[in-house]
């Protein structure tokens, strides 16, 4: 079975350098060429091709756009990144519109092929040093946001010193609840007591001194 594959780079010479090593396979077929993320949409609306190799630093429309607007086509298309970027933002872009795959362009061609072979049966594929770069987000994510939103607004509450008693009146909740949740926050936040709690709130710009009691 042929894989078609659409080229998206604003660099002649790096489509060039792709083709000839994509035409050199017997089951790949390179349908065309883009040179942004606008140029991408169209060409993947009017060829249908099986997957897109997509660069994303590009001038006009960029790769994180277009890999939007591809997918919003709504068509079996799989877009696979091709990148000299290991940005951790960029990589978290990506995905998040849709990206099937990221690959950076100092991988070997086995690694390029094996890749497309595995976007187009529908699995995901991660370079290595991509995969390292999400784990760095991960373990850098703020505290915060691992609380639930209960566990929000206890912790809200604590910083303004409230009591147990006053949050569990506040939020309608037993004080029982109210104390699960402070220890939840406590523990998750890797904090001490309240004082910390209060402390914590005022470092992150979360609170005013004004606001204390």
């Amino acid at each position: 079975m042929t894989t078609r594959i659409l080229i998206v780079d604003d660099h002649a010479i790096v489509r060039q350098g792709i083709r000839l090593m994509l035409e050199s396979q017997p089951t790949i077929e390179v349908v065309g060429e883009a040179a942004d993320g606008a140029m991408a949409m169209q060409m993947a609306r009017s060829l249908q091709p099986d997957v897109i190799l997509m660069d994303l630093l590009m001038p006009g429309t960029d790769g994180v756009e277009g890999i939007q607007r591809i997918r919003g086509l709504g068509l079996p298309i799989h877009i696979l990144v091709l990148s000299s970027s290991l940005e951790d933002r960029l990589i978290q872009q990506a995905l998040q519109a849709g990206a099937h795959g990221y690959l950076l362009k100092t991988s070997r061609p086995a690694d390029l092929l094996r890749a497309i072979e595995q976007v187009r049966q529908g699995y995901p594929v991660l370079d290595p040093a991509a995969s390292q770069s999400l784990i760095r987000q991960v373990s850098q994510r703020d505290p915060l946001d691992t609380l639930t939103d209960r566990e929000r607004d206890v912790f809200d509450r604590m910083a303004r010193g409230m009591n147990n008693s006053e949050i569990a009146e506040e939020i309608i909740v037993s004080e029982g609840t109210v104390r699960t949740h402070v220890a939840n926050v406590l523990a998750k936040l890797q904090l001490r007591d309240r004082t910390q709690v209060m402390i914590y709130a005022l470092k992150q710009g979360l609170i005013r001194v004004d606001e204390l009691p």
